[in-house]
């Protein structure tokens, strides 16, 4: 992607179908070429039917000049619901292949169920090796390009490493200013994974964000010299493609859409990004959602390996 920014379609609360579409389109014509989905988002069929639109627009040729990620719910995170579950999300976006399919969490939730929040109750460990394995199937039939995970500690992407034949391409995480996953990306630098970020801004009005990144004193200072009118967000984005992360921006409107690819024609200096570097760190995105004191992961701690 040239600008290394991606179009998350992930929001909440959910946007209809139509809403989801518009933009997806309003996206494409600005020159966004990836797009991050997932099947709990409800928008891969909004994201096919844009897709579709757009060429017929004339806006891009084929589908080939795209890139489209989807992910694997925890539900279907058993060996043998995998494959089928792609098959699934393909005919949703009416396409015969992604470029990427990710593990969406490192763990598995009762068959079936597809929510958020899960039922803390009913999560078990996942059996990295059946499932991975079918992932590794996905691949070798051309229904995905390429293979990964999301939201996986140093520790869980070395279980997956350890028995993989096609090592993950990828392993997508929360990743801005106030939690830049130092460890993890020096891990995934050596074995030879892409570390791609969500939330570069915190993801003020989620479920799980809140607007700490947004509202830092440091960032803002940052933002004021730059003469930025919109400030931190494009300071965070900037931050992260100097560090070689790719990142997934998500926004239904326009104006912001310009905004985020608005990070080519400058620079931060390198006493701003060593003040950026030395803020203080703690993940936003806790994972607290599966953490239950009689259940697979008790802790938060235990949830991410010690990596909080």
């Amino acid at each position: 992607v040239g600008s290394g920014c991606s179009s998350g379609t992930a929001a909440h609360p959910l946007v209809t179908p139509e809403v989801a579409k518009q933009a997806i389109l309003q996206a494409i014509e600005l020159g966004y070429r990836h797009f991050d989905t997932a099947y709990i988002y409800g928008t891969e069929q909004p994201l096919g039917e844009a897709i579709v639109e757009a060429i017929s627009l004339g806006l891009i040729k084929s589908r080939d000049e795209l890139f489209i990620t989807t992910k694997l719910w925890c539900s279907d995170a058993y060996g043998e619901l995998v494959l089928p579950q792609l098959r699934k999300s393909l005919q949703n976006l009416n396409m015969e292949y992604v470029d990427l399919y990710l593990i969406h969490w490192p763990l598995s939730t009762k068959q079936g169920r597809y929510e958020f929040p899960v039922t803390k109750e009913e999560i078990s460990p996942m059996d990295f090796g059946s499932v991975w394995a079918a992932m590794e199937d996905c691949q070798r039939l051309g229904l995905t390009k390429s293979i990964g995970v999301s939201n996986f500690s140093c520790k869980k992407l070395a279980d997956i490493l350890a028995l993989a034949k096609i090592p993950p391409a990828i392993n997508q995480v929360e990743f801005n200013p106030l939690w830049n996953q130092k460890k993890l990306r020096e891990y995934c630098k050596a074995n030879g994974v892409l570390l791609i970020g969500y939330s570069p801004l915190g993801a003020s009005g989620t479920l799980w964000g809140s607007s700490r990144v947004l509202e830092n004193e440091v960032l803002k200072e940052i933002a004021e010299a730059k003469g930025k009118t919109v400030a931190q967000k494009q300071i965070c984005l900037k931050w992260a493609f100097e560090e070689g992360v790719g990142v997934i921006v998500k926004s239904f409107n326009v104006e912001r859409m310009k905004q985020n690819l608005e990070i080519l024609d400058w620079s931060l200096s390198e006493e701003e990004r060593k003040r950026i570097g030395d803020l203080p760190q703690s993940r936003g995105c806790t994972g607290e959602s599966f953490v239950f004191e009689n259940g697979t992961f008790k802790t938060i701690e235990e949830f991410w390996d010690g990596e909080v």
